[in-house]
């Protein structure tokens, strides 16, 4: 197989990079809607009671100390065909970016583990079944200790 050349210039590249979202993304607005529909109230980005968490979680429901990210399958290098899909362009670069979040996201959901929170991840690609998703959600929210039927889904 060739290499991969990028059609855009390096300063293209850089502006349409600096356009991608950390927070408020579509996705994380979505769960925050149909959570905000059922009744769920909670913090955004990492905020609780005590101040900034680790990780800085996209919801905490400090109450139930919980907290939930909600991560995009590519950047967070997720098990499914999007998160697995690997840039021909720059390949070294973007697999040590993408194994660092890995790592990073681990470690951060260890720390919040050790603090007594327990944590769900909902990754990009679970948005398309609504009805799982709700179920997924409110069985971590309102149900025991697990947060979801699959390990997966958790890390």
């Amino acid at each position: 197989m060739g290499e991969s050349r990028d059609l855009l210039t390096p300063e293209q590249r850089s502006l349409n990079m600096s356009k991608i979202r950390g927070k408020n993304t579509k996705p994380e607005l979505l769960v925050r809607r149909l959570l905000h529909a059922k009744g769920y109230r909670y913090r955004l980005h990492g905020r609780a009671s005590g101040g900034k968490l680790p990780g800085s979680p996209d919801l905490v429901f400090a109450g139930r100390r919980k907290v939930i990210f909600v991560n995009g399958c590519f950047w967070h290098f997720h098990d499914c065909k999007a998160g697995q899909h690997a840039p021909t362009g720059n390949a070294d670069f973007w697999a040590a970016k993408r194994n660092r979040t890995r790592e990073r996201d681990a470690g951060q959901r260890e720390l919040l583990r050790a603090s007594g929170w327990e944590v769900l991840t909902v990754w990009e690609c679970e948005l398309r079944d609504r009805s799982a998703l709700e179920n997924q959600l409110t069985q971590f929210l309102d149900g025991g200790r697990t947060g979801s039927s699959s390990a997966a889904r958790r890390n």
